[in-house]
This record gives C-alpha cells, sequence and structure tokens, in this order.
C-alpha cells in the first residue's frame, strides 16, 4: 500500500509564491511518474503537471504552464510543485498522484492509482 501526504498549502496574496511537498510512502516511488492536480469549489479536478520516474521530462496544463514547476527528489521520495505570480483563480485543493507507469503520459485521474489527501491552496485578490 501507497500512502501520499501533501503539505505546504495556505492562504497568499496573489503574486505570492508556494511550494507544495508531496512525500511517498514505500521503495517504489523511483519507479513511477508522479502528478499533481487540482479541484476548485464546484469544479471538477483537473490536470495541474506530471514529471516521469527519473524527472527528465515534465508537463504543463496550459493554465500554469510558466508559472509553476514540478519537480522530485527520489532520495526522498518526494515530488514537490514549486507554484510562483499566483493567482486567484489557483485556489483549489491540491492533490498528488502516482501515475500507472514510469512515464505517466496520461492527463486524466484514471492514469494514477494513488491519492494524496490534498492540500488547500488559497490565493487572495
Amino acid at each position: 500500500q501507497v500512502q501520499l501526504v501533501e503539505s505546504g498549502g495556505g492562504l497568499v496574496q496573489a503574486g505570492a509564491s508556494l511550494r507544495l511537498a508531496c512525500v511517498a510512502s514505500g521503495r517504489t516511488f523511483s519507479s513511477y511518474a508522479m502528478a499533481w492536480f487540482r479541484q476548485a469549489p464546484g469544479k471538477e479536478r483537473e490536470f495541474v503537471a506530471r514529471i516521469n520516474w527519473s524527472g527528465s521530462s515534465t508537463y504543463y496544463s496550459d493554465s500554469v504552464k510558466g508559472r509553476f514547476t514540478i519537480s522530485r527528489d527520489n532520495a526522498k521520495n518526494t515530488v514537490y510543485l514549486q507554484m510562483n505570480s499566483l493567482k486567484p483563480e489557483d485556489t483549489a485543493v491540491y492533490y498528488c498522484a502516482r501515475a500507472l507507469t514510469k512515464w505517466g503520459t496520461s492527463v486524466a485521474s484514471r492514469g494514477y492509482d494513488y491519492w494524496g489527501q490534498g492540500t488547500q491552496v488559497t490565493v487572495s485578490s
């Protein structure tokens, strides 16, 4: 059983930065791609960013490209999401997820099998 625990959320003003972290249990972290999703109130969960097993390949949604950076430290079983130039529309619960494969090319929720409990990010205007 894999457990994912997110941290780093909070309340910030527009233009500020936050760094989210997601720590995974188990010894297979480096064998899978990881991703971040988010869900705003009243909206469906949406893909934010993904990173392959080694960290050599990343992909972002158009809404965060150029502002957010996903990275990972396999020695620490941790994936990060650096969020800069935050906007009120970034307000959501952010979830990390483990992909079904090492490359993790899906942007859909069905491409991921383990999820964290989420961390709230609120951006005020």
